[in-house]
């Protein structure tokens, strides 16, 4: 009886972890839409997206039985990206640009040592998203622009949702899918 309810639990954490990680990719779509919204402040929009990721993926965090505090973290680091966004709203490109590339560092790092500590196919997804961040931070620090090639699609964009829009968006869907990754394998485990 005693594992009917242990499976049952799992079963409904690896619900949770699934609609959290979907949720995330909801947000990475949204944020890879960004530039085509008119009348959004850039960096309001995106302190709040990155402050939303981070507690999903916080609350994800709490559910998962391994590394649960590596996963709470990397969360946390999300959310704090996006309060120090929302503090400092700014149109400015560097004031903004310097949370962004630390959260992305931070992140790679945290997921890369969590990588080390999981198996199987979520290892392979958790180093996939702590690489994307770390490519990404690279990218962001090297002054590669992204903002030309969102700015070629969608035409005039602000330049703050020109530069992180994708970024968000890449980093949220590589997430979303290490989540429903995880959802997976605790299904698959109940």
């Amino acid at each position: 009886m005693a594992s009917d309810t242990n499976a049952m639990s799992d079963h409904a954490r690896a619900r949770l972890i699934m609609i959290c990680g979907i949720a995330i990719m909801v947000l990475g779509v949204g944020s890879a839409l960004l530039p085509a919204a008119n009348g959004l402040k850039g960096s309001v929009t995106i302190g709040f997206l990155l402050l939303g990721a981070g507690a999903i993926e916080m609350f994800a965090g709490t559910l998962r039985q391994e590394v649960h505090k590596f996963a709470i973290a990397a969360g946390a680091v999300t959310a704090l990206a996006g309060l120090l966004v929302l503090l400092n709203p700014t149109t400015h490109f560097f004031p903004t640009v310097t949370p962004v590339i630390g959260w992305l560092l931070i992140r790679s790092l945290i997921l890369g040592w969590t990588s080390r500590h999981t198996g199987g196919s979520v290892r392979t997804w958790t180093g996939l998203s702590a690489g994307m961040d770390l490519l990404l931070a690279v990218l962001l620090f090297a002054g590669l622009s992204i903002a030309t090639l969102v700015v070629s699609i969608f035409g005039p964009t602000p330049p703050l949702v020109a530069s992180f829009s994708w970024v968000l968006a890449a980093s949220f869907v590589v997430t979303g899918n290490l989540l429903l990754e995880i959802a997976n394998c605790e299904r698959s485990s109940a």
